[in-house]
Parts: structure tokens; C-alpha cells; sequence
């Protein structure tokens, strides 16, 4: 009896095949909606380093638990500021990079 070859597809692949496309629409909300996931899970691991309450990071920021609940569990309803504020509040740096099609941006 021959043996069945399976085939193998790399994520990038399977992204491509069931979300869409680099640059469709449905590729960039996917994309974007995963690096807010990604950012509120930073949010949240560095609070617990620090050893805070959801209540104590809010109060440092000047925001309610609830809203450091929700940033965490998905940062894409925050804005720029409140998430610079959440990591200077965790003594956190962070950084950004800025890609223009096929050049990286990067300050210094």
C-alpha cells in the first residue's frame, strides 16, 4: 500500500490562502487586529512585573480599571497617548519603527 504524501504549507501560506492576501483589506485588519492583541498582552505582563493591580495602573494613569481591562485584552481602541502613558506609568520604554514601502524609518 503507497504511502500518502502529506503537504506541508508554511503560516504565511495558510494566512495568504484563508485571510487574504499582504495589502487586501481583509490581510490589514487581520494584521492590525494581531498587533493590538500583542500590544495589550505587553500592557498586561508589564503590569504584573510590577507587581500592580489593574486599579493601581489605572489610578497612575489617570484612567478607570476598566479601561486598562479593556486595553489589555485588546489595545485597538486606545489612542497613542494613553498607551505612551500606560508605559511611562510601568517605566517601560518602547519603540517604534516606521516601514515606507521597502525603507525602514527608525529615530533616534
Amino acid at each position: 500500500m503507497a504511502k500518502a504524501q502529506i503537504k506541508s504549507y508554511s503560516l504565511s501560506e495558510m494566512k495568504d490562502k484563508y485571510i487574504g492576501n499582504v495589502g487586501t483589506t481583509d490581510r490589514d485588519q487581520y494584521e492590525y487586529e494581531l498587533s493590538m492583541d500583542v500590544l495589550g498582552r505587553m500592557i498586561k505582563a508589564a503590569r504584573q512585573e510590577r507587581h500592580l493591580t489593574q486599579e493601581e495602573l489605572g489610578k497612575l494613569v489617570g484612567v478607570q480599571k476598566a479601561q486598562i481591562s479593556k486595553l489589555e485584552s485588546s489595545a485597538n481602541s486606545a489612542t497613542i497617548d494613553t498607551i505612551l502613558k500606560v508605559f511611562k506609568a510601568l517605566k517601560a520604554d518602547i519603540h517604534f519603527n516606521v516601514k515606507l514601502q521597502n525603507h525602514e524609518l527608525q529615530l533616534v
